[in-house]
């Protein structure tokens, strides 16, 4: 019998790492805490796991990894000491950005302070346009360069103006950085090879602020693996796939969504054709993250941020808002009830946790409504204080207009699921797709918990809840495929640009990824490009067959574009404006087992359901067979999340131990 291989997923969240080990078919999760340095997290979640598992660390075939680094770096401002060279003029380019602000009518809205103070960047007289090179940079401009930087500057961004189309300045430039400086060196033709110079500069920076800082925990990382005799991690990216740790160094900002992308794959496995699609609902302890899967097929996104600040690169199109499970209840200026953005975190957590922590947050508010028990485990070995979430909430309603503890918990459950409720609806009405016409998954430690509500404020009328669905994001990690994407662009009218030129841009951007991908012949190949109406300030994306084929490209662009806008232009010229290219490989799906042999029920506690309490059963939920099918309200839990199931909803489970949650009055009718 052929031995199968031992896999290995850890994805770090902002309050719990999560591990998914899989060993001659049985799988074995841990939820541990996060640390500090995520690396110590990450080593004591696989140790957690191979004790449960009963194997060493040292028979791991393979170790896949998403993490938060560059998240939080960005978002904290802990990234490395930045610098910015670009061309004499546009030094004020990453401060100015963009005309929008973030909220139109707010007279006293700020934008985030660049990565890069304004004493760190750099000018070099140079030009070049889209059609060539009319000043270069002397070596009298390079000297004067190094004698200007800064000495504490630890990584360095060149970005200059049209260097998408003409890279030969800002490489000489990058060149003689790397030689005579020990910083990192990002180049915006490497990183961003596509026009809109605010945008290119801006991730071409958020690439240098990264990078020095995934390099160091990868090394530290790498290190602890290889003393437990562990292969390398490879590396989740923003885009749903899987890279080399090597690349990962050089390619540092494709991780700024790492973590969320494999909590969509993971998700993925899950839809069934009952619907259009799903609607992925990740709900951790610090925020909630939503994205679309339709036909099998994660949305993407070139136009992403992290924060406020825009990133790039390819990356599944996930919607984020600070609701999670830690997210903290506060009393504004008005003496109205808020929930988050700021969170309780890992460290001190919720104040149920016992860990020092003394604000009321989200898990604070179900431990007291009665979605979680005092004998509930969340993670390793961590029960709950229900003394110390009710102290935590009368302190919040003390001086307030809220009569009760009870009332503020009601109240912060509902905000943190009407947050929620505004992501779904960006993702789902705001694009254009009706969410009763999808169905939700839910996954993360708490996201099962408020998915029923959430569902029904949306009238979506079947909830997926995974097996593993408290360490989704891990599980995902094994199934995702790997991927590279390559993109450049070269601007020019649909109706005269020579097909010769697009192939032969594909063929360059071919021989980019095949540099990266493990298996060229085990790779394929999706060719895509970005077109507009001529006028138009931002494009579609569409694929494009080979050879290059114009009236097929104009037909499928304008039906994209009445898909999308609602209409067609046919009379109009068309923009093809930048071609892309991804090359990936299979992942290996997992397979998931249920052997559950019997529904008792563990316990009866009272729980808040439409403002009333009812004595509702707990069961566990590993114990539920295949083919039983039990009517809300209940709970069900498990050794990583609490399923909550509402009145008039009713909790089926599949062969793969799936919980399969449907509003009974709706599917009656």
């Amino acid at each position: 019998m052929e031995e199968r291989p031992v896999r290995l997923g850890v994805d770090v969240g902002g309050t719990f790492t999560d591990v998914v080990l899989v060993s001659a078919g049985e799988v074995t999760t841990a939820k541990v805490p996060t640390t500090a340095d995520q690396s110590e997290g990450v080593i004591d979640g696989i140790r957690t796991a191979c004790e449960t598992a009963d194997i060493e660390p040292g028979s791991i075939d393979s170790f896949r990894h998403a993490m938060t680094v560059a998240t939080n770096a960005m978002l904290e401002g802990e990234g490395a000491e930045t610098a910015l060279v670009t061309t004499d003029g546009f030094g004020d380019l990453l401060a100015i950005g963009r005309q929008d602000r973030p909220s139109l009518y707010d007279l006293s809205a700020r934008k985030p302070d660049p990565l890069v103070p304004g004493a760190q960047r750099y000018e070099i007289e140079e030009r070049a346009t889209e059609s060539g090179i009319e000043k270069e940079p002397t070596e009298s401009d390079l000297e004067d360069l190094l004698d200007e930087i800064d000495e504490t500057v630890e990584s360095v961004a060149v970005s200059f103006l049209h260097a998408y189309a003409r890279p030969d300045n800002e490489r000489q430039v990058a060149d003689g950085l790397r030689r005579e400086t020990d910083a990192y060196v990002v180049a915006s033709h490497e990183v961003l090879p596509e026009f809109r110079e605010y945008e290119r500069t801006a991730t071409t920076v958020a690439a240098a602020y990264v990078t020095p800082i995934i390099s160091e925990y990868l090394g530290r990382l790498e290190r602890k693996a290889t003393a437990l005799g562990m292969p390398a991690p490879e590396i989740m990216q923003s885009n749903g796939g899987i890279a080399k740790t090597d690349q990962i160094r050089d390619q540092a900002v494709t991780t700024v969504l790492s973590g969320p992308a494999g909590g969509v794959v993971g998700a993925s496995l899950f839809e069934e054709s009952t619907h259009e699609g799903i609607i992925t609902f990740d709900m951790g302890g610090t925020s909630s993250d939503v994205s679309l899967v339709r036909n099998g097929a994660i949305e993407r996104t070139t136009e992403g941020s992290v924060g406020e600040y825009p990133v790039h690169v390819p990356m599944v199109d996930i919607e984020t808002v600070g609701a999670g499970g830690g997210s903290i209840a506060w009393i504004d200026e008005g003496g109205a009830l808020r929930v988050g953005p700021r969170s309780a975190g890992a460290e001190p957590g919720p104040a149920c946790y016992g860990k020092g922590g003394t604000e009321p947050t989200v898990t604070d508010a179900s431990l007291l409504l009665g979605y979680l028990g005092s004998d509930t485990e969340l993670g390793e070995g961590l029960t709950l204080d229900e003394s110390a979430a009710a102290e935590a909430f009368e302190r919040l309603v003390t001086g307030s207009s809220l009569d009760s503890p009870i009332e503020a918990a009601r109240g912060t459950y509902r905000i943190a699921n009407e947050r929620m409720a505004r992501a779904v609806r960006a993702v789902t009405v705001q694009q254009g797709h009706d969410p009763r016409e999808f169905a939700l998954v839910a996954f993360g430690g708490a996201g099962p918990m408020h998915a029923a509500a959430l569902a029904e404020s949306l009238g979506v009328e079947t909830i997926r809840v995974p097996l593993a669905n408290g360490v989704l994001s891990a599980l995902g990690l094994l199934a995702a495929p790997e991927r590279h994407d390559a993109s450049q662009t070269i601007h020019e009218v649909l109706e005269t640009v020579d097909p010769e030129t697009v192939e032969e841009t594909y063929s360059m951007l071919a021989d980019r990824v095949s540099e990266d991908v493990t298996d060229p012949d085990d790779a394929s190949l999706v060719r895509q490009a970005d077109l507009r109406y001529e006028g138009q300030s931002h494009e579609l994306t569409v694929e494009i067959d080979e050879p290059f084929d114009r009236p097929s490209v104009s037909e499928r662009f304008h039906d994209a574009h009445q898909r999308a806008r609602g209409y067609r232009l046919t009379e109009e010229p068309i923009e093809i404006v930048t071609v892309r290219l991804t090359a990936t490989i299979p992942g290996d799906e997992p397979k998931i087992t249920h052997e559950g042999t019997r529904k008792d029920v563990r316990e009866k506690r009272d729980a808040y359901f439409d403002g009333s309490v009812r004595e509702t059963p707990v069961f566990e939920r590993e114990q539920i067979p295949a083919g039983a099918t039990i009517d809300g309200p209940t709970i069900f839990e498990g050794g990583e999340s609490t399923v909550v199931v509402k009145p008039g909803w009713t909790a089926a489970v599949d062969e793969q131990g799936t919980l399969v949650v449907q509003d009974s009055r709706r599917v009656e009718r």
